[in-house]
């Protein structure tokens, strides 16, 4: 077989009617430009792929390291559909990735895996430690008005507030990555991404027609909040949402919510709030009536020095979320 393994992917991942969107060939493709990613494969005794585990693979000095992508939560293994369900193959599966994982010399690996996998176990029972992590979505959209209903006083506050913005669709790009600058300014942080990274990720996404970006506007034309969304056919992850503080009591940040909920729904997929692990974050999207959902990191330190060099924080990306 002459195909690459990432050809095989590429082509494999176009029958995976649930893989995640972030751990689809062009998502990789996007979010990895300039940097070298590559996939492990699994298969049956005819050929035929039965998990993948793509990824992400760094360098610095004598260190090789497997860490998430820029603005990817999830990633790992994902495994066929006919044998998801099946604890022994799936155990066995991520026997063979593991022992390729080895062959690539590593110093260090860190992925997080999609809810509910059942490699998650296999992994811990390879020597691998895994850590609990949590999302907060909202699973059943079909009634809008439940799903309001189900937001706190406090948001539907908000929302009374916001009576006098409106939402739009389609922002440029530019204009976006512009405005969360704006954003981050205010707040004296810097931005996580570079415009070159958003540029290159929304034409990817556009062009397969998995990302939106909405923004808030106020009656004087000025946007006062934006997110840029991104779905598969599962679920629509609430990737980069901003507020400006300037419009900070303007209700905005619960009707840009409330409008990508719409969206979703409009998709018949799942919103999901794209986890957060910070409190006050947390807290926030808990009260859109939100429920919380566990996934997991898996992670294996493959040399002792490594762990030290994290230690220092030479290697700041490894936790840049």
């Amino acid at each position: 077989n002459s195909m690459s393994n990432k050809e095989r992917f590429i082509e494999w991942a176009k029958e995976q009617e649930y893989m995640p969107l972030t751990m689809q060939p062009w998502w990789m493709d996007a979010v990895c430009a300039g940097k070298e990613w590559d996939v492990l494969i699994a298969e049956d005794t005819d050929g035929k792929i039965q998990a993948v585990l793509p990824y992400l693979l760094r360098k610095r000095a004598w260190m090789r390291y497997i860490v998430m992508p820029q603005e990817t939560q999830i990633g790992g293994i994902w495994v066929a559909a006919e044998i998801t369900e099946d604890k022994w193959k799936t155990a066995e599966v991520c026997r063979r990735l593991s022992e390729q994982l080895d062959r690539l010399h590593l110093s260090y690996y860190y992925q997080q895996y999609p809810a509910g996998s059942l490699c998650v176990d296999a992994m811990r029972a390879l020597g691998f430690k895994t850590r609990e992590r949590v999302t907060y979505r909202i699973e059943d959209l079909s009634d809008l008005n439940k799903v309001i209903d189900n937001f706190s006083k406090n948001k539907k506050r908000q929302l009374q507030r916001a009576l006098s913005l409106h939402a739009e669709r389609g922002m440029s790009p530019e204009d976006f990555y512009r405005f969360h600058s704006h954003c981050m300014t205010e707040q004296r942080k810097q931005l996580t991404y570079s415009r070159e990274f958003f540029m290159v990720l929304e034409r990817k996404a556009q062009r397969n027609g998995q990302c939106e970006i909405l923004c808030i506007k106020n009656a004087d034309g000025e946007v006062c909040a934006a997110a840029f969304l991104v779905w598969d056919n599962r679920l629509m992850y609430y990737l980069i949402p901003c507020y400006s503080l300037e419009h900070k009591n303007s209700g905005a940040g619960a009707l840009l919510v409330l409008e990508s909920i719409k969206l979703a729904r409009e998709k018949q997929v799942v919103f999901d709030f794209e986890g957060s692990m910070i409190r006050g974050v947390a807290n926030h999207y808990k009260q859109f009536g939100s429920t919380p959902t566990i996934y997991y990191s898996v992670e294996k330190y493959y040399k002792p020095l490594f762990r030290l060099a994290v230690w220092w924080n030479k290697i700041r990306e490894l936790r840049y979320r």
